[in-house]
């Protein structure tokens, strides 16, 4: 009976409805237990107050930290199923790391910027969190969406760690750029590296690894079902999470998730469908696509909420919150625009 269930979890066309069942749980334990404030605590420091001693139990304070949990089982079972030997090959691929340069700091933070001045030039604070969100492509997630996507994984590993590499020295640019001076700890940004990226990456090395090693690759591919599982449920449960973070606020302040919402899902459908289809009119292959397209349309939340908090004020900050809310819904049906479109595209193309 659970395998049956765990088997309707793989299925795609069932998905949507598990995510709004998600978002809906999350919303109602937000307004159950009043969890919404201006007080936010970002996971790292959540997880420093554990290792300093000085961690205090809090039903926000828990939900911080599980959303480390939720990236974590997102994120393992993405880079355990990759076969490590295929990042040599997908490092050698420089037409698809020109068009994520190019679209992620030629394209994203100012077609981001534009956007604010358009649909939030009234809101000074709405509009500084959206710009801070456009400012770092997403060193997490994205693997996510490649994965569920059916895309090149060991490609969007190499963009992911090239881009986390470049938006260590590019964001203090960019923000001073278009936001004018800003107090900023570079060091948040490595350490979400650390967290969000590093950790899974060696955890789903060694399961690679050892596992093949010592019980041979179609023991692997027994496990890999489980591991699908774990991701799904991970998705899922940081869904739960996240709406839980802020459920009251969605309730009380419905415009002001709306006026969030739509530039901002006009920014991920535009963004992701253009890369989309300049690789597709490059000549990349459907896997090769997918990896460009989510690497240029996702977004480092996680830093620009550590960035709202250290530089701005408490509304900017939630505005930022906001951000993954309504990117991880968005992202969920690119997937789904990403697989519906494949055959047609990309048929022939290997």
């Amino acid at each position: 009976m659970i395998k049956r269930f765990l088997e309707k979890l793989h299925n795609f066309r069932l998905l949507p409805v598990f995510v709004i069942v998600s978002m809906i749980i999350g919303i109602a334990i937000g307004k159950w237990y009043g969890i919404s404030n201006f007080a936010l605590t970002p996971p790292i420091d959540a997880i420093k107050s554990i290792f300093h001693g000085t961690y205090e139990f809090s039903i926000g304070n828990t939900l911080a930290l599980g959303v480390v949990v939720g990236l974590f089982m997102m994120m393992y079972p993405a880079m355990a199923n990759i076969k490590f030997e295929d990042l040599g090959k997908a490092a050698r691929s420089p037409k698809q790391l020109l068009i994520v340069m190019f679209f992620n700091y030629a394209v994203a933070p100012f077609f981001m910027l534009l956007l604010a001045k358009i649909f939030l030039s009234g809101e000074p604070d709405l509009y500084t969190g959206l710009v801070l969100y456009g400012l770092a492509p997403c060193i997490a997630m994205v693997i996510v969406f490649t994965y569920l996507s059916a895309g090149n994984g060991p490609l969007a590993i190499i963009l992911v760690a090239l881009n986390s590499i470049i938006q260590m020295i590019l964001i203090p640019v960019y923000a001073k750029l278009l936001l004018g001076e800003i107090q900023f700890d570079v060091w948040v940004v490595g350490e979400s590296v650390l967290l969000y990226l590093g950790i899974p990456l060696i955890a789903g090395m060694l399961t690679r690894f050892l596992g093949v090693r010592r019980f041979g690759e179609e023991w692997f591919h027994k496990l890999k079902f489980y591991l699908d599982t774990m991701s799904i449920v991970g998705l899922l449960f940081t869904l739960v999470v996240m709406f839980a973070l802020k459920g009251d606020l969605i309730l009380e302040k419905p415009f002001f998730i709306v006026q969030m919402a739509i530039p901002m899902t006009l920014f991920f459908w535009i963004m992701f469908v253009v890369v989309y289809l300049v690789g597709w009119k490059l000549g990349l292959n459907y896997k090769d696509a997918v990896a460009v397209g989510f690497n240029s349309t996702g977004r480092d939340f996680e830093i620009a909420i550590a960035i709202a908090i250290t530089a701005f004020n408490p509304t900017v900050a939630l505005a930022t919150v906001i951000g993954p809310l309504i990117e991880v819904p968005v992202m969920l049906a690119l997937v789904w625009f990403a697989k519906n479109t494949e055959f047609k595209l990309f048929k022939g193309r290997e």
